[in-house]
């Protein structure tokens, strides 16, 4: 039982921690969608005014829609991978497509949010009703009273209006729920077309087999996971060195102290070689055999990052 236990455990922990785009989107998504439930409980209050609801209705959907945008350009490993290439050598070496690719992936990624955000407020629609009650044209309700007007029709999303005025709110809030979800609908229409076309299109102007995408695709999992874990083992050495220097002595673990023992340190590595594996990297191939980062390219001593005439650029970015 123990063992089934610890093997559900890691699966789930895998499951988590996987980088596959599917699924860490799938999981953006689900969590946004607790998020905008919480806050249309917790924290939505139409104002039921004038003037104030329209503004107070578009904010409540497009600001955290803008926040949940800059949150996923800032998580995105492109963008400072970006940042860094036009920092170091600039964006001479990528072609119109490839600066396009780039940047479509860095936007689609931290879309997901956003979109998944702006969809379930469409959806529920007490938003869109708040924003565009007063907007209703009264001579479009059936023996609407002509005593009343924008002010009164404001304060139908708080249902804060005279008994005689009943059946009018009731239509008007079911017209603008109406809406609200065809708008949602379409949304969710247009996103899906669009992942269709761009999996589509990826896929037809990709030089690379499926099977060697997803090759490539544990690679620079793998290539990453290894890095991460040698760096902290590298600078955790590296620390207890100069820590022992000044002091004379280190307090180790008995753990701390076998690395010490098994991997000795001599050194840093030069800033040429942070850079040169540091910043953007597309699909290259030198003389017919594929580079798969920049990693792997300053192992083979491969020098630049331009096209060449064998080289192809890929539609799929490495992180």
């Amino acid at each position: 039982m123990a063992a089934l236990i610890a093997e559900n455990f890691r699966f789930l922990s895998l499951f988590f921690k996987s980088k596959d785009v599917m699924i860490f989107n799938g999981l953006v998504a689900l969590g946004t969608v607790g998020s905008e439930e919480l806050f249309s409980v917790v924290a939505f209050n139409c104002p039921c005014s004038p003037a104030r609801n329209y503004i107070y209705g578009l904010a409540a959907i497009g600001v955290p829609a803008l926040a949940l945008f800059l949150i996923g350009v800032v998580w995105n490993n492109h963008t400072w991978n970006l940042v860094a290439e036009c920092h170091k050598r600039g964006t001479k070496n990528f072609s119109a497509a490839a600066t396009f690719l780039l940047f479509g992936s860095i936007m689609g990624r931290a879309s997901v949010a956003p979109i998944t955000w702006s969809v379930i407020s469409l959806l529920r629609g007490e938003a869109y009703i708040c924003a565009l009650s007063e907007f209703v044209k009264p001579s479009s309700l059936d023996k609407f009273p002509s005593d009343y007007g924008a002010e009164v029709l404001a304060k139908f999303p708080c249902r804060d209006v005279p008994a005689n005025l009943t059946k009018f709110r009731d239509e008007v809030t079911r017209r603008l729920r109406y809406e609200s979800q065809l708008f949602g609908w379409l949304l969710i229409g247009i996103v899906a077309v669009l992942v269709f076309l761009t999996k589509c299109l990826k896929h037809c102007c990709s030089p690379l087999s499926y099977r060697q995408e997803a090759y490539w695709a544990q690679y620079r999992s793998n290539e990453d996971k290894l890095f991460r874990r040698t760096a902290e083992v590298h600078s955790r050495i590296l620390a207890a060195k100069n820590v022992k220097q000044f002091f004379g002595f280190v307090a180790l673990d008995k753990e701390e102290k076998e690395l010490v023992q098994e991997f000795p340190v001599e050194g840093v590595q030069p800033s040429p070689q942070w850079n040169a594996i540091t910043g953007v990297y597309i699909y290259r191939e030198n003389k017919g055999f594929p580079l798969y980062s920049r990693l792997h390219k300053w192992a083979k001593g491969v020098e630049g990052n331009g096209p060449t005439p064998e080289g192809h650029e890929l539609l799929f970015l490495a992180s």
